[in-house]
């Protein structure tokens, strides 16, 4: 062995003989002794200390309780039966069917004005009536298909006639229109004529020599008409949609022991409908619900409350990391972040919670609860916000407000006082998933304050045939048409002065505006009314594409009864977004479901349209001649 090799190792270490040397230690424990049975007492050196604290903290302070073994609570769920929308009556409710698409659901627009849309389904419908007749057997000389084809026919437009420049300013449209025209039938035509009248038949105006398919149509007529109801969910009556508030209002009922409970959903915007979108409406009567069914008596074994990050009762147990309650520094004044963490590091030990299985779809109020503790004894468990006594003690979690009651006015009788109800708990019908299809219809309502309006933008709109399309584009395409139409005049001549006066410069078509217009008696409230700007073209009103923002204009003349408002406070700085979209989605009994619904977002923020009056502007300078 070398020299350097016999030096010890500690000597080595002192003197730095070799740079890098490798120094390796186990930590392990060593018991003193085979028996845990100290380690396992925790013994602690100060006792008088510990038990002075536990004095300090109020932990001698006993208060007769034992853990609870066994609890026995009665339940009465019933499920809604009836459906009432903000306008309309009182509609039976299935148990089958979803909510959102009861009150979400909105007709189908098949006519602007005297403007036939939605080609889509008015062929898709032609098509299915004429695949039902395609079996019959008739003579040489007979065509069903061609008398059908004939009697509901899909109209060409006028290319030159401006009222149909909605149909022929867009090319797929006017070219889905030539193609159908004269070779398809418009189903919806047939459609609205059996609904019209009990009287009409399929067979009206159908010549068949040998009259022995009258029978035949006929049927295939009620069958069509199934279909279509079936095909696409739509109101009855009035939909729930409130054009005023820019949200769904509607009120169903169920059948309690305590009588009828009528909840109100008074601001739904549409999509996820919860049981936190309704309120109690004491004062409403819809009427009409089955008896109540018969409440439901269990025994559970309670199970103490655990989240993550709670503080662990036993020995040697490790908490884990994944809450950490040190980190959250609430304020002062921020009382819900107080009153949790009071929860989950003083209280935590003392709630329990019980299994209790409900059905979707029902409301279920709690009758009764019944907890024995280890000891033997039964406490009757009362719901907290029964304590009238002290305000500042009254309690509740997951419970539903009341409707706000309406003033009394001057003279008139104050409202009978609401009944008294026990705590509910409201599941709705709901479907477990929708499935959204594609925004046929989209507006953003902004404020613009420079010129102090409020605007509709018809960001997307539908097109005659059904296809979203943006509505810069469809607005473009409409005003180069108008333009081929109406061949503004040139100036003759030079002009006569370096600049011209403009009265008002123009906003694209899609641009709707919403003046300010004072109500009431006092003037002192202000909503949105729907106004039209000129034409840059032909100075006609725009009136809007969407059928968001045509409330009022496709009904009759003289159903007209008032302009159509938007409450001020619904357009806040940020704006609001709505939407129109399909939705589909299965019922519990697997049945498909379709229907059309509008849905409310936030905003994108304020916008400018660059809307300006009384300008001076520069003349065009005139072309010089060309060089001779």
């Amino acid at each position: 062995m070398t020299e350097p090799a016999r030096i010890e190792f500690p000597l080595a270490l002192d003197e730095r003989h070799e740079p890098t040397v490798g120094v390796w230690n186990r930590l392990e424990g060593r018991p003193r002794t085979a028996d845990f049975a100290a380690a396992l007492r925790a013994e602690i050196r100060d006792p008088l200390w510990l038990l002075t604290r536990q004095w300090q903290l109020g932990e001698f302070r006993g208060s007769d309780a034992g853990s609870p073994v066994t609890a026995t609570y009665s339940v009465a769920a019933a499920p809604p039966t009836r459906y009432r929308p903000p306008t309309g009556p009182v509609e039976p409710l299935a148990d089958d069917r979803p909510l959102e698409s009861v009150a979400e659901r909105r007709p189908l627009p098949f006519r602007f004005g005297t403007d036939p849309v939605s080609f889509d389904l008015r062929l898709a419908m032609g098509h299915r009536w004429l695949k039902l007749i395609r079996g019959l057997r008739l003579a040489a000389a007979e065509d069903f298909r061609g008398q059908y084809v004939t009697r509901y026919p899909v109209t060409l437009p006028d290319p030159e006639d401006p009222a149909d420049t909605a149909r022929v300013a867009h090319p797929e449209v006017w070219a889905t229109l030539q193609a159908a025209a004269g070779r398809q039938m418009d189903g919806y035509l047939l459609y609205r004529y059996l609904k019209d009248a009990p009287a009409h038949r399929a067979s009206d105006g159908i010549v068949n020599a040998a009259h022995i398919h009258y029978p035949e149509l006929d049927a295939f007529g009620r069958e069509f008409t199934a279909w279509f109801d079936t095909l696409i969910d739509q109101p009855a009556g009035a939909p729930a949609w409130d054009p005023a508030r820019l949200e769904h209002r509607f009120s169903v009922a169920a059948a309690t022991p305590d009588g009828e409970r009528v909840l109100t959903a008074p601001e739904y915007p549409g999509g996820e409908l919860d049981w936190h979108a309704f309120s109690v409406d004491d004062h409403g009567r819809l009427g009409g619900t089955a008896p109540a069914p018969a409440p439901v008596h269990r025994t559970v074994f309670p199970t103490p409350v655990r989240f993550s990050g709670m503080p662990l009762p036993r020995w040697w147990a490790v908490e884990d990391g994944r809450t950490n309650f040190a980190a959250v520094r609430p304020d002062s004044t921020d009382l819900a972040r107080l009153i949790f963490l009071e929860f989950a590091l003083v209280y935590s030990n003392d709630w329990y919670q019980l299994p209790c299985d409900l059905p979707s779809g029902t409301l279920a109020s709690v009758r009764g609860l019944s907890v024995t503790d280890v000891f033997g004894t039964k406490l009757w468990i009362t719901p907290a916000p029964m304590d009238t006594g002290d305000e500042s003690r009254r309690w509740t979690m997951f419970s539903l407000d009341p409707v706000e009651v309406p003033d009394v006015p001057a003279g008139g009788q104050p409202p009978s006082p609401p009944p008294v109800h026990r705590q509910a708990l409201l599941l709705p019908p709901g479907a477990p998933t929708v499935a959204e299809g594609p925004v046929l219809e989209e507006v953003l309502l902004v404020r613009d304050e420079q010129a102090n309006l409020v605007w509709g933008l018809e960001q997307t709109v539908r097109t005659a045939t059904g296809e979203p399309r943006r509505g810069s584009e469809m607005s473009a395409e409409s005003t180069a048409h108008r333009l081929r139409l109406h061949h503004p005049p040139q100036p003759d001549g030079p002009p006569r002065a370096p600049v011209a006066y403009r009265a008002m410069n123009s906003v694209p078509e899609h641009w709707i505006p919403f003046i300010a217009v004072h109500t009431g008696e006092n003037h002192r409230s202000v909503r949105l009314q729907r106004a039209a700007m000129p034409h840059a073209v032909d100075r006609a009103p725009v009136r809007p594409r969407t059928e968001l923002l045509r409330e009022g204009l496709d009904v009759p003349a003289q159903s007209r009864t008032r302009s159509y408002y938007v409450n001020e406070e619904e357009v806040p700085q940020a704006g609001s977004r709505l939407t129109v979209a399909f939705n589909r989605t299965r019922g519990q009994d697997g049945r498909v479901t379709v229907w059309l619904s509008a849905r409310r977002n936030a905003g994108r923020g304020e916008a400018s349209s660059g809307l300006a009056f009384d300008h001076l502007i520069p003349s065009p300078k005139p072309t010089p001649p060309p060089p001779s």
